[in-house]
């Protein structure tokens, strides 16, 4: 793990790359959840730096939170900054899973022109992690007088990847947690439809890989989601066996492979 300019992130670099990924976990995950994704690449020559989101991960303070949104855009930006300083002239590409895949979409809409390239694991469009009436009264009332709430959202590793070895991993690691404040909760809820707003403004090529068994995130949306983007280049690949995760489920091979494809045509 490295520190720098007041952000935590992980890197495998490639001796001479020939592009650059810059990765974002999502709700609960950490850094060290691209490691399969980032071997794979490091094999064939392209570099990856893994942000830590704060709340999250070895991150300090509060455990799932964050004061404003623009905090992981600012953090994204400054890790965007570094890998353009030690890999002048290489090719950027943005990737994020579930919030991550959220969070990227933000990204790139909001502050086009940095990336060369947005990939969008299971990305959390539409939400199928729900809370009861009161629950979701308490929430919003929290976020106005308890911003910093925490909740425990009903989140685990069966629910991410049918990788029976993965899910011990998963299981037993310190990094991994499910809390979540009512801030963060509603900033992503809000999140969910500047996303909508923002269909019409990413020029960057777009690829969204989407899970055909996700009890997470809900795929028939993401999929109508994206028949509404306007970008001339988009691309949607459905794997119909396969977890909300798909970095780390059974079967990731083929995942990591139809990225490479797709950078490969672009790059």
């Amino acid at each position: 793990m490295k520190k720098s300019e007041g952000i935590l992130y992980r890197e495998w670099k490639a001796a001479r790359p020939g592009a650059v990924f810059l990765l974002v976990h999502g709700l609960g995950g950490h850094s060290g959840r691209w490691e399969f994704l980032a071997e794979f690449f490091l094999r064939r020559n392209v570099s990856s730096y893994a942000i830590e989101l704060k709340g999250f991960g070895e991150t300090q303070g509060l455990k799932g939170h964050i004061d404003s949104l623009d905090t992981y855009l600012d953090d994204i930006q400054i890790l965007c900054n570094i890998i353009t300083r030690e890999n002048p002239g290489k090719k950027i590409i943005l990737l994020g899973e579930s919030m991550g895949g959220l969070i990227i979409f933000l990204m790139a809409g909001r502050r086009p022109g940095l990336f060369d390239g947005v990939v969008c694991i299971s990305p959390a469009i539409k939400s199928k992690i729900r809370f009861n009436v009161f629950g979701y009264i308490d929430i919003f009332l929290n976020y106005i007088i308890r911003p910093k709430k925490q909740y425990r959202v009903k989140l685990d590793s069966s629910m991410c990847t049918r990788d029976v070895e993965y899910k011990k991993v998963m299981d037993s690691n310190p990094s991994e947690h499910r809390l979540v404040t009512s801030n963060l909760l509603v900033s992503l809820a809000k999140a969910q439809v500047e996303a909508r707003r923002l269909k019409g403004s990413i020029a960057a090529p777009l690829l969204f890989l989407v899970s055909g068994d996700d009890v997470l995130v809900d795929s028939e949306k993401t999929k109508i989601f994206f028949r509404g983007l306007a970008a001339k280049d988009k691309t949607i690949i459905v794997y119909p066996e396969m977890y909300h995760a798909l970095s780390i489920d059974i079967g990731r091979e083929k995942v990591f492979g139809d990225i490479l494809k797709w950078v490969e045509e672009r790059v």
